[in-house]
This record gives C-alpha cells, structure tokens and sequence, in this order.
C-alpha cells in the first residue's frame, strides 16, 4: 500500500531543494519520512519460550502524520469519556467563506485564533440568550483546514450537549433540534470574525503577498471586508447523537484526523499520485483523483498547522477551570454515572482496539517477548538539506 511516507521518500528531497519551506513543514516532512524506520531507533524483543526476535522501530509522533494518529486519538478518546454527560450532543460546524482562505493560509495564526474565538462567542453569547436557552454551556472545538480533494477549506467542527446551567445553578435541556436557529449563528459569527479581521489588520497583525498587497491599504481592506459580509456564511448543525457512545465514536473521527489518511491513496506511479477523495456537492459521491507528487507535496503542506498550535479546544463547563466544579454538577443534574479516568499502557490499549495481545510471541504463542536491546537513533542531521 502506497503511503504519504513513500511519496515524501521519493519526491521530498526534490521538493525541499526547489522550494523555501517553513520550519514547521520541514519538521513535518522530517518525522513523516523517518517514521517507525531505523532512524528513529526502535528496540528488539525475543521471546522467552522459542527465541524468536523481533525489531520495532519508533514513531515519530508528529500530530500530521497518518502513522502515528491512532493510538493519540484513542488515548484522547479515553479521556474525554469522563466528561460526557447524560444529554444529547449535537455537531455543529462553522465554515469561513473561500474568498478569505488565501489570507488565512499566509496568516494561520492570527487567522485560525480569530476562527476559534469567533465561533466560541458566538455559540456561548447565543447560548446565555434566554430567547434561545440561557444557560452557560460547554463545547469541544476542533480545527480542519482541509477539503477531500486537500484544497485549503478552514473550518471548525463543534461538539456542543444540548444544555447547560443557568444562572441558578440548574440544568436547562435544550431543544430536541439545535436549540440556536442556524442563520442567527451564521450572522453573529460572520460579524464577530469579520469585527476580529478588521482589529488585526488595524494592529498591523496581518500580512499579505502577492495579489493580495493592496489590501494593506485600510480602505481597500474595509471593502474587502464589504463585500464578504454581503455573503451568506456557511453554518451548519447536523442531527442530534443517540447517546453518548456515539459522541466519543464520533469524536474519534474527527479530533486526530489528518490531510489524507494513507487508505484513501491508491497509487504512485510515474510521479503521479492516485487518490479517492468523497464530492460531496455530488450526492457524496467517490472520486478518483490524479495530482502530481509534487503539487500532492504542496497540498498536504498546506495543512501542517503552526509549532505549539491547539487544534483542539475545549470551552465553557467543558474549560480546565470548570471541571472541578461545574462540570462535577452537571453530571449531577443529568444523572451522569462517574467514569473513572484510565491510563492505559500501549499493551493494554493495543489489546483493547485488536483483541490481541502482541506481548505474546507471534511464532509460537506461547512465550512472552522480552526487552532484549534499546536501538539507539543515529544522530540526526540538518533536515533543512537533505
């Protein structure tokens, strides 16, 4: 099976040489090459009963590579099933419109807080609303900047319980659908990201290249910002979950999620990478894709997010101030059972996702493998020029 690793293997040399990358991409482009290969070091295990020996190489961790998401996610998952509560969920997504996409890419950042914090005061100024619920509620946020065909698509996927405390301390259910109509989202968060825009660009916070210079200008920058307010913004809110199962099933799919994952790649060949990717402005329809290795490079580095850049955010009764006591009264009102929080080893998290038990030796199923040797990683030179 063809992975994002071989593409970078074969082509990410050529890559770096022809174009000036970020820190951030060549690090990325660095972890994902060397990723569970010897040159990251590994140990060797052998089995206690027959002998038998077997090599495992590390991973290299980082958060955009598709190799290393699955045991971070379920890990993530454990964690976050403590603080579901007895209540329905819904998913609710917020979407900027393509006109501002080339701006947000040369200013992730300051563009991708200004998304976060847009959408975060309009779903709790909406929620205290007692026209709406009034109540103060708690939600997970969680950052996509990409579409199937790994264009660049910002937009924000947010897992909200339908209901929250009021200013009595009692709990408010909400609606059985969404309890905040969707065009009143879309108009105060078109309004306060478009208000968090203006101030960056009056702070001198936001650059632009190319085509885009002239909006350096404050006026030429006020009509841009005109013309985009004229538009409809895409928010939508998808039908309530059935239990909280399915919210950390759901989850799952979406916080760890990176580009592409290497399932949905077909081939290389020629330099020609193959692709499906899902239309959904096409009845969801799968689709066969072809880009050449080099513009798939660019594609999938236009989604490594900046160093030390939270992707997932927690807010309201769901922020770490509140889970000691908020949050503890919630699950009191709702009748949440107490889950207790697990730390799993890799062992018994392994076990738990495939049902089997890779301390046991694969050979003769009977012995146990044992830590034999620590391979130590070579030393690891400047990434930049290679």
């Amino acid at each position: 099976m063809v992975e994002v690793q071989d593409i970078f293997a074969a082509y990410g040399i050529e890559y770096r040489q022809t174009n000036n990358l970020p820190i951030s991409h060549l690090k990325a482009m660095s972890a994902i090459e060397r990723c569970r290969t010897s040159e990251l070091g590994g140990h060797k295990d052998v089995c206690d009963e027959c002998g038998t020996t077997r090599i495992s190489y590390n991973s290299c961790r980082n958060r955009h590579c598709p190799k290393c998401q699955t045991l971070t996610k379920e890990r993530w998952i454990d964690t976050r099933k403590a603080d579901l509560l007895n209540v329905g969920y819904f998913h609710v997504v917020f979407t900027i419109p393509d006109a501002l996409n080339t701006l947000a890419y040369h200013n992730q950042r300051v563009v991708y807080s200004i998304l976060f914090n847009s959408v975060a005061e309009t779903l709790k100024e909406l929620a205290a609303n007692k026209r709406y619920l009034g109540a103060d509620i708690g939600f997970t946020s969680i950052l996509h900047t990409w579409g199937q065909n790994l264009i660049h698509h910002p937009h924000i996927h947010c897992i909200v319980p339908g209901g929250g405390l009021n200013n009595t301390g009692k709990w408010v259910n909400s609606r059985k659908k969404f309890f905040i109509p969707v065009r009143v989202l879309s108009r105060l968060f078109r309004g306060k990201f478009l208000y968090h825009l203006k101030q960056a660009h009056l702070n001198k916070q936001l650059e632009f290249f190319g085509d885009e210079q002239y909006l350096l200008d404050v006026t030429a920058f006020n009509n841009f910002l005109s013309q985009i307010y004229e538009k409809e913004w895409v928010v939508y809110c998808k039908a309530p979950f059935k239990n909280a199962a399915c919210v950390v099933e759901y989850l799952g799919r979406y916080t760890h999620r990176v580009a592409i994952s290497n399932n949905r790649i077909l081939a290389l060949e020629n330099g020609i990478v193959t692709f499906k990717w899902r239309d959904y402005k096409d009845n969801n329809q799968w689709k066969i894709m072809r880009l050449t290795a080099v513009e798939f490079i660019r594609r999938f580095l236009i989604h490594i997010l900046p160093d030390r850049f939270m992707k997932i955010r927690h807010y309201g009764l769901l922020g770490n101030r509140n889970k000691t006591v908020k949050l503890a009264l919630c699950k009191k009102l709702t009748h949440t059972p107490l889950v207790e929080r697990l730390k799993l080893s890799t062992n018994e998290l392994l076990f738990k996702l495939t049902g089997r038990d890779i301390s046991v030796c694969p050979k003769c199923g009977l012995g146990k493998m044992q830590r034999a040797l620590n391979i130590t990683k070579p030393p690891l030179f400047a990434f930049a020029l290679t």
